[in-house]
């Protein structure tokens, strides 16, 4: 495999993400990566062409993985059309509910309510795990007291009660100064993951500004002193010039602590679903899948998450195989 450079993704929620299929240079159109992408998918036998197209949607968190392997994949498969959209966890899986879609990328599990909608639409699916992500607590440069929040401090910062928050308010030694809120969308599986895990199901507070683009939050983080958000490992990697990390109950995310689970409550696998049929019937689904679970932890570390164990990706390939 050439060695890969990571290339910031900025995927905008309603447009669409072109990519070339040969190099890796990136146009940014918005939410949809796209590429023609023949050799089999790391396979011995690497000479056999492939014709089709494969379409996913899904996580804003997993995609920078996807993106990655789907320039990987353009190198091997250039007559493969792969087109994969950027909707959130839960937009994702709306259109692979309606069919849409062959593959759903998610930073979350699926849903009770989403695999009913699912076996209603008579559409059988596999979870294959990818990486590991540290849900990543970041807040301005300037701020110099918010470097170790507790997960007591951060549900009295991020639940909703009526009052307008301030720094002093979380502890009396803190700025006297309004907090300011970037949050994924709701549509996010890392908003479900912290709803579920920090706020325990209590409402997010109702002033922060959401979007499920990750690249704004970052945007929104580094130009307010008195900001605070949180997003998936990479994208605090990718910016790290512009951004503090805060340690939650004394541990900060790093690979290490991530993949141990010393990073907790916030560590958390990543996942992409498939459909089981398209893995049977469309060729050019299988191949990229495969080729993905093949690469995911080469990319995943390339782009900032943390790869899972050996034996994890080959479950994953002995589940894929037996859906063909």
């Amino acid at each position: 495999m050439k060695k890969w450079k990571y290339l910031t993704m900025t995927a905008v929620m309603g447009s669409a993400l072109m990519l070339g299929a040969c190099g890796s240079d990136s146009a940014q159109n918005g939410n949809n990566t796209e590429t023609n992408a023949p050799a089999s998918s790391g396979q011995e036998a690497a000479d056999e062409k492939l014709q089709g197209s494969v379409a996913g949607d899904g996580s804003s968190t997993v995609a920078p993985i996807i993106e990655a392997v789907v320039e990987e994949y353009a190198g091997t498969q250039p007559d493969v059309k792969v087109s994969v959209g950027v909707s959130g966890t839960g937009g994702g899986f709306e259109k692979f509910i309606a069919g849409e879609t062959d593959f759903s990328n998610a930073s979350r599990n699926i849903k009770d309510e989403e695999k009913a909608k699912l076996e209603e639409a008579g559409i059988d699916f596999t979870e294959l795990a990818l990486a590991y992500d540290g849900l990543s607590v970041v807040v301005n440069p300037e701020n110099d007291w918010a470097k170790d929040l507790t997960v007591e401090q951060l549900q009295k910062i991020w639940i909703e009660d009526g009052t307008e928050k301030k720094w002093s308010d979380i502890d009396p030694s803190w700025p006297n100064e309004k907090i300011v809120y970037y949050s994924p969308g709701t549509d996010s599986g890392t908003y479900d993951y912290f709803d579920e895990v920090i706020l325990d199901g209590a409402d997010l507070v109702s002033s922060a500004t959401l979007s499920e683009d990750d690249n704004m939050l970052v945007q929104g983080v580094a130009g307010d002193k008195n900001a605070i958000g949180f997003f998936g490992y990479a994208y605090y990697l990718e910016n790290k010039d512009k951004l503090n990390i805060v340690k939650v109950n004394g541990v900060e995310p790093t690979n290490e602590t991530i993949e141990g689970g010393e990073y907790t409550p916030l560590s958390r696998p990543l996942f992409t679903y498939v459909k089981n049929s398209a893995m049977k019937d469309n060729e050019a689904a299988y191949d990229f899948i495969k080729f993905t679970l093949e690469n995911a932890g080469d990319m995943a570390e390339a782009v900032g998450y943390v790869r899972l164990p050996e034996e994890k990706y080959t479950e994953g390939l002995k589940t894929l195989e037996g859906l063909k």
